[in-house]
């Protein structure tokens, strides 16, 4: 039993240090973690067979979440149990969270140089030209009818000028859309 727990802890620090690694060595998301994830835990380790990692992959790819920390979990699990998928899962986070702490220490003193002000005006005209894009793309792909344009209208209304919880207008819009596709459906059928 000893034994069992000496090597279940050996074990756990592996994981964590592991996923310390792909988490502080991996910039570009969650999905630029999967080639090394896999090299490191199928190549490397043999902790997992290719076969667990598309598993993985689909797994983590349906569930809420960032990929990485759903992935660190599930590997942690298979290998290790509850403290496995949890010192994975903290092996995969930690990392982004001392360097973002750093960099919130480190902005709150330098915050009122004109150089950071101005580079933050600059990153925030670069996040609203993304947002921009996401929206004009999701527009193209969008059914444009009446419908879609007064659920537009409503909830960005609500959410700008209202201040409407957002989860609650998506619970909304998604009710709303169901019921119309049912009406819909229901007058396609009587015809």
């Amino acid at each position: 039993m000893k034994d069992k727990k000496k090597i279940s802890f050996r074990l756990c620090m592996q994981l964590f240090l592991s996923f310390f690694k792909i988490g502080a060595f991996t910039f570009g998301g969650g999905y630029a973690m999967i080639p090394l994830i896999q090299r490191e835990m199928v190549e490397n380790k043999k902790w997992i067979s290719d076969d667990d990692i598309l598993e993985i992959i689909a797994i983590a790819e349906s569930t809420p979440g960032p990929i990485a920390i759903n992935m660190a979990t599930f590997v942690g699990t298979r290998t290790a149990g509850f403290f496995g998928a949890f010192f994975a899962t903290l092996g995969v986070v930690l990392p982004s969270f001392i360097v973002i702490s750093v960099i919130a220490r480190l902005l709150s003193e330098f915050s009122d140089i004109k150089a950071v002000q101005y580079a933050f005006n600059g990153i925030r005209a670069g996040v609203l030209a993304l947002l921009l894009k996401a929206l004009f793309t999701m527009y193209k792909k969008v059914k444009k009818n009446a419908f879609s344009y007064v659920i537009l209208a409503l909830a960005f209304v609500t959410t700008a000028f209202f201040g409407v919880n957002v989860l609650l207008v998506i619970l909304c819009c998604a009710v709303f859309g169901i019921i119309v596709s049912l009406i819909a459906g229901s007058k396609e059928a009587s015809r």
